[in-house]
């Protein structure tokens, strides 16, 4: 287990530290965070991972976020895919329309790839959203074109970042975490659980998902820190 335990500040959900502040303590440890997924596994190359949490609040979409950009700056072509249709933020995070994304893909056979997807200011950064709210967004991420897609989105991009709910109240995380490189959990002090964190830890293990580590957000006194550990 490889520990960091430089402070990083916490901000608002939907603050990309990673653009607003590029040459800061925060941003290199996102930095760091990349540097430690792309070595996690030396024999076999991590290219697509799921950010999930056990819990809501948990700081899962600005993880995902913050990576992306680190990935995309890094020279990566690197897509963001939110796979959280119950409560997408990824859009709002950009400044896009979701109009269209994921879950228009997933249902409506006419459109393509291209249709799904949106560039970004971020030099190698294209985002693809959540697309209108799914009726039933685990019967259409467990589909067979939901795994044409990421088949797809690895012969497109280096490295596919998929921003998903969280894995304790519904099986979203579970389906796409199967058929992903890897798992990063989003962990909160003085929110997230240690029953609700060991449950979600036992549901992947239930699909056989890797999870490579997870990112731990902490405060103290009147400032905000946190420390990244990867296992």
């Amino acid at each position: 287990m490889v520990r960091n335990n430089k402070k990083l500040e916490k901000s608002e959900a939907s603050t990309l530290f990673t653009i607003a502040s590029p040459k800061s303590p925060v941003t290199e440890q996102f930095k760091t965070v990349r540097t430690n997924i792309k070595f996690a596994q030396s024999d076999t190359p991590i290219q697509s991972i799921v950010v999930t949490s056990s819990g809501p609040s948990e700081g899962k979409s600005t993880l995902s976020s913050n990576l992306a950009v680190a990935f995309a700056q890094s020279g990566a072509r690197t897509i963001l895919v939110d796979a959280d249709m119950r409560r997408p933020v990824v859009h709002t995070t950009f400044d896009l329309e979701n109009q269209v994304g994921l879950s228009s893909l997933l249902s409506v056979r006419r459109l393509t790839m291209k249709d799904a997807i949106q560039e970004t200011d971020v030099p190698n950064l294209s985002i693809m959203t959540s697309g209108p709210k799914a009726p039933n967004p685990s019967e259409i991420l467990s589909s067979h074109r939901m795994r044409r897609v990421i088949e797809l989105l690895k012969k497109r991009y280096d490295f596919i970042i998929f921003d998903m709910p969280p894995l304790v109240n519904v099986t979203d995380a579970q389906i796409v975490s199967s058929q992903v490189d890897g798992v990063i959990l989003s962990v909160k002090e003085g929110v997230t659980e240690k029953p609700m964190l060991n449950k979600a830890t036992s549901l992947l293990r239930q699909v056989d998902a890797n999870v490579i580590g997870a990112v731990y957000i902490g405060a103290v006194a009147d400032a905000s820190y946190g420390y990244y550990y990867y296992s």
